[in-house]
């Protein structure tokens, strides 16, 4: 049990920094202060169980995370497609729907893109870290990385490191279908 409860504060913050939080932002996500969440990670605290929901919560996971043996959660996702997820994005005339486990399990998520026409990722470029990789199902996709301008079809792929700044566009009148991966960075 005492291996058990001292894996706790190790997961948290393992997730917290693959997620990019900080503890200010996790425990804003999680209603619980960020001085419990220090104290969690630093193994000086074993959190109530209201609190491992909240954090669990938090990153979308079940609190069986937490206290699971590592070697007993080897995840392995089947998704018909009448069971993809949305996925929330801020940019409007993208629709994702998930075809992959939650990003708490996994160092890589995708998703089946529809990105409507004239949809955008804004008028300035993104960057953060790790890398996307496209390949374009069906329509047309213009996509920028580092001031290099790409055209993506059907059939064509592009794969980057996206601390590079990148935007995308839908410059056609019809959708732009694309299976979308994101790799996330280890910490």
């Amino acid at each position: 049990m005492a291996e058990v409860v001292s894996g706790i504060g190790p997961k948290v913050k393992a997730l917290r920094k693959q997620h990019g939080y900080s503890l200010q932002s996790l425990a804003e996500r999680a209603d619980v202060s960020a001085a419990t969440i220090h104290k969690i990670e630093q193994s000086d605290m074993v959190p109530t169980i209201t609190t491992l929901l909240k954090i669990a919560a938090a990153f979308g996971l079940p609190v069986s995370y937490f206290v699971e043996d590592d070697d007993d959660h080897l995840p392995t996702i089947y998704t018909r497609p009448a069971d993809r997820r949305p996925i929330y994005t801020s940019h409007a005339g993208l629709d994702l729907a998930s075809i992959t486990g939650p990003y708490g399990d996994f160092l890589m998520a995708a998703a089946v893109a529809t990105v409507l026409p004239g949809a955008s990722s804004g008028s300035k470029p993104m960057g953060h870290p790790g890398e996307e990789l496209l390949y374009v199902l069906s329509g047309k996709l213009a996509f920028t990385v580092s001031d290099t301008a790409y055209v993506l079809t059907a059939g064509d792929a592009l794969h980057f490191r996206t601390q590079q700044p990148h935007s995308w566009r839908n410059p056609s009148e019809e959708d732009c279908v694309v299976i979308w991966m994101a790799l996330r960075p280890q910490q």
